[in-house]
């Protein structure tokens, strides 16, 4: 019985790491300089200066559904309402590198 369990946990262990998203190798570090230099006029500490109810905090992003890697990658590639789109301006792996600084931030509270 032990055996079989240890095998379904390397299974599953082998699993997770096999299907991770790849915004999880992301640099945050490198994602702080993209966002300073490509984000901070509109999003400086978190905030939103054209729509404050859409801030970068952590309640305002699970709020709006944007809290995971995945859809601030989509949001920042394709831009939405008066956000413009960043995908002919940066590279996918900068994009990637701001998601995870958003988020790192977001966990934070932007302190």
């Amino acid at each position: 019985m032990k055996k079989i369990i240890s095998v379904l946990l390397l299974g599953i262990a082998i699993l997770t790491f096999a299907f991770s998203s790849p915004a999880l190798a992301a640099d945050a570090a490198a994602g702080k300089a993209v966002f300073t230099a490509n984000c901070a006029s509109c999003h400086a500490g978190g905030k939103n200066l054209v729509n404050a109810a859409k801030s970068l905090k952590k309640a305002d992003l699970v709020k709006y559904d944007m809290y995971s890697a995945e859809a601030i990658i989509a949001q920042v590639t394709k831009g939405k309402g008066a956000m413009p789109a960043f995908k002919g301006r940066l590279k996918p792996a900068q994009i990637e590198n701001v998601a995870a600084y958003v988020l790192e931030q977001a966990d934070k509270d932007w302190k």
